[in-house]
């Protein structure tokens, strides 16, 4: 029986084509906060990460009734 699997060519990788492959340089920031009252609890988060690909930005409130 033939094997039909293609040969796969192996290289070496340098440092800098290395952080391009895994996602290059990034930065990351995330906040939270959580209140509890008598009447509910109240969370809330905000995230901003920022790469040479962008920024993304994201936020998020919950709020749930005792």
């Amino acid at each position: 029986m033939e094997n039909l699997a293609s040969r796969i060519e192996s290289a070496e990788l340098s440092d800098s084509a290395l952080d391009n492959v895994s996602g290059g340089l990034g930065l990351g920031a995330l906040a939270g906060v959580h209140l509890e009252t008598p009447v509910a609890d109240v969370c809330a988060d905000v995230l901003a990460v920022a790469s040479v690909d962008g920024v993304v930005s994201a936020a998020s409130v919950h709020v749930a009734a005792l």
